[in-house]
């Protein structure tokens, strides 16, 4: 329903217009669960090529429900539920976006431990702490042509925001840069190719939590895919993660991975999504489910040029 057709409305009937609106909400939210069974665009992790129009603000919030997630650093084991898994992009120019993402609480539920190598302040069967803020840049290089893929490139770098003690974060200073190629396939739905296929590859490095002076150097790499179901609905898969290139990786930056699969749905002004998370590594979760919301501002800001 458009907005020019709900504003078109009786007032008598505006009680009517309200809980259309919010039955179709909630049927898109049961919707991409039942479908499912978890910049970048919600729910995925691979950075897409596109860029938000300058001046407008990109706001997404998610809940992220982790079954066996492993700290090898504190040598907890446990269910992880990431409460407020903000990103925010913002356009500078027509191929320069900045990010800002991070979680503003986990929580863990302690289903076992061993000896770590840092002392904990930990008691009882559950930890909490503030997440890593990540600020990272994107800039478009190329646009996509009929035979030759967008290019683009991002680096930034991730705070030290954690307390290990914790039991969660490694709170050190890790950067990451990649390349990011992607290219649409397929017949169009609303003037837009129904087959949105993307990755990226880079290193990152990982400051050691446990050695000074000591670090790893990581391969990132990501493959993504969005398919236009309808005009509305989405259906979207990844890999995603990172791959220790050395014999014995530090501890606490070991190789981590997950694929993960699940829609999105556009509904009010707002892109509802949904995923299933599977572990691909020994260090990574065993499996979970993803929430979020996604919602872009008109212009509300003009850069500096």
């Amino acid at each position: 329903m458009s907005k020019s057709e709900v504003f078109t409305f009786a007032r008598g009937d505006a009680t009517i217009c309200v809980m259309a609106r919010l039955k179709i909400i909630l049927f898109a939210l049961i919707l991409g669960s039942a479908i499912s069974s978890s910049g970048q665009q919600r729910p995925l992790l691979t950075d897409d090529i596109d860029i938000t129009p300058a001046g407008s603000l990109d706001i997404a919030v998610g809940i992220e429900f982790l079954q066996n997630a492993k700290f090898p650093l504190s040598g907890l084991k446990g269910d992880l539920t990431r409460v407020g898994d903000i990103r925010i992009r913002t356009g500078l120019a027509s191929n320069v976006e900045i990010q800002i993402s991070g979680t503003l609480q986990n929580y863990l539920a302690i289903n076992s431990r061993r000896p770590g190598a840092i002392p904990l302040n930990v008691t009882g069967n559950s930890t909490n702490d503030f997440d890593d803020i990540v600020f990272s840049t994107k800039v478009k290089l190329r646009n996509e042509s009929k035979r030759l893929p967008a290019l683009g490139f991002k680096f930034g770098f991730e705070m030290p925001n954690t307390d290990q003690a914790r039991g969660i974060g490694t709170n050190t200073i890790n950067i990451f840069s990649k390349v990011i190629v992607q290219k649409r396939f397929g017949s169009y739905v609303n003037r837009t190719p129904r087959l949105n296929l993307y990755g990226n590859i880079g290193f990152g490095i990982l400051s050691s939590p446990t050695e000074r002076f000591s670090q790893n150097d990581v391969i990132l790499y990501g493959l993504a895919g969005i398919y236009r179901v309808t005009g509305r609905i989405n259906a979207v898969a990844e890999v995603n993660g990172r791959q220790n290139i050395r014999g014995t990786a530090p501890i606490g930056t070991e190789s981590q991975g997950e694929f993960r699969i699940g829609t999105q749905i556009k509904a009010s002004g707002l892109r509802f999504d949904s995923a299933a998370i599977l572990g691909l590594s020994r260090s990574s979760p065993r499996t979970g489910i993803v929430f979020g919301v996604t919602y872009q501002t008109p212009t509300i800001f003009t850069p500096a040029k």
